[in-house]
């Protein structure tokens, strides 16, 4: 007797759980739909997208574009990388600006360039957030030419255009 009424309890309990999440879902799912800042259900998570300003405008430069402001030394390369990593290898004439210690490099590197100069930053791998993060800082204290080269030294290195390392 005890066992059936362990099992009538069991099933039960785990049909009264199901009942739970089920109108769990079903209530987040319809306050997800209300709010104006919904999370979207389908969407794409790539770093293109990340790279959107508020306004619309893309961070992202593509590599071609960004090897012709290098060839025509029309733009200032920042890498976004550690001082170790940059000291490894960067882009030739990349000024390093490490985004985990913008706070200490900041003031130094900045008074070198000029505001109205166009910057790109750069970083490594696909998914590096350090020179989109560096490139949203410059874009809110007023530098409006700030471009992000995804994986940026990755690609560089690829197609072997110029780079500083350490044997070179």
């Amino acid at each position: 007797m005890n066992v059936t009424c362990t099992g009538r309890y069991l099933t039960v309990t785990v049909r009264q759980m199901v009942f739970i999440l089920l109108i769990s879902a079903a209530l987040g799912t319809a306050v997800n739909l209300i709010r104006p800042d919904s999370i979207p259900f389908v969407d794409s998570w790539s770093m293109a997208n990340k790279l959107v300003t508020e306004d619309g405008d893309t961070l992202a430069i593509p590599f071609e574009d960004a090897a012709t402001l290098f060839a025509e030394n029309a733009a200032v390369f920042l890498d976004a990388r550690t001082p170790a990593e940059y000291d490894q290898g960067h882009i030739q004439g990349a000024v390093n600006l490490p985004w985990h210690d913008v706070d200490i490099y900041f003031e130094t590197v900045i008074m070198t360039l000029d505001p109205e100069a166009a910057f790109i930053t750069y970083c490594d791998g696909d998914a590096c957030l350090l020179s989109h993060d560096l490139a949203m800082l410059l874009k809110d204290l007023g530098f409006t030419r700030v471009k992000v080269l995804v994986n940026g030294w990755t690609l560089w290195k690829e197609h072997n255009l110029p780079v500083t390392t350490p044997s070179s």
